[in-house]
């Protein structure tokens, strides 16, 4: 997303010259072809309050558990989050210290808990600034 078409600064979050919403997370049923939900992907937190679920442009994947989690950052708020895999229902949100456009992973720690890890930094494709040099990782609740 270059300043060509969006307003704002290099610093503060760019507005897309389009209609909302920005970002999306989509899950695809494999067996139709058709959606199976769709969820804006992001904040603008510039935005008064009632109008900040804008969605946010991204880069980055996703991974799901075999709990029914979906795990993303991607976006250029600084967020991390958790999606219900069948409903697309946000579950979990944690503002991180930049941007975390990468790819999660996750992994069984000696402890035998999940884990679920991210990197924040800042930067990338979007000229987010840099803000961050973290990689942060989260315990899953057993069920």
């Amino acid at each position: 997303m270059g300043g060509r078409f969006s307003v704002g600064g290099p610093v503060a979050q760019q507005l897309p010259c389009q209609q909302p919403p920005w970002g999306q997370l989509t899950a695809v049923n494999v067996n139709t072809g058709e959606f199976a939900w769709r969820v804006p992907l992001g904040v603008t937190d510039s935005l008064p309050p009632d109008k900040q679920k804008t969605g946010r442009p991204g880069n980055g994947g996703t991974i799901a558990t075999a709990g029914g989690l979906v795990f993303v950052g991607a976006t250029d708020d600084a967020r991390f989050r958790a999606f219900d895999a069948k409903t697309g229902q946000e579950l979990w949100t944690v503002k991180l210290g930049g941007a975390a456009e990468a790819t999660p992973m996750t992994y069984q720690g000696a402890d035998g808990k999940q884990y679920v890890v991210i990197t924040s930094t800042g930067g990338g494709f979007f000229g987010n600034p840099l803000t961050d040099d973290s990689i942060m990782a989260f315990a899953l609740e057993s069920k």
